[in-house]
């Protein structure tokens, strides 16, 4: 069964965008030509390094790529969590 979908609609502005994301079904779109993207939200002002056991870099690697975000991201995330 081939179902036909809706086309993606223009949304010109983040309110916008909120609204559809709130009203719409969003499984009545045709989201095959969608790509993933990263957006950084704040500039990285500074640095550290640390040292891991490899099998615990290893894990946080393996949940980022399940996450779908590079590691040092998610590192970040996990840091700045409440």
């Amino acid at each position: 069964m081939n179902e036909q979908r809706k086309p993606w609609p223009s949304l010109p502005s983040d309110e916008a965008a909120e609204r559809f994301v709130a009203e719409a079904d969003l499984s009545e779109y045709d989201r095959s030509r969608m790509q993933p993207v990263s957006h950084e939200l704040s500039a990285q002002e500074a640095s550290i390094e640390f040292r891991l056991p490899r099998r615990q870099l290893d894990e946080l690697k393996a949940e980022a790529e399940k996450r779908g975000i590079p590691y040092q991201l998610f590192m970040r995330d996990l840091l700045s969590a409440p």
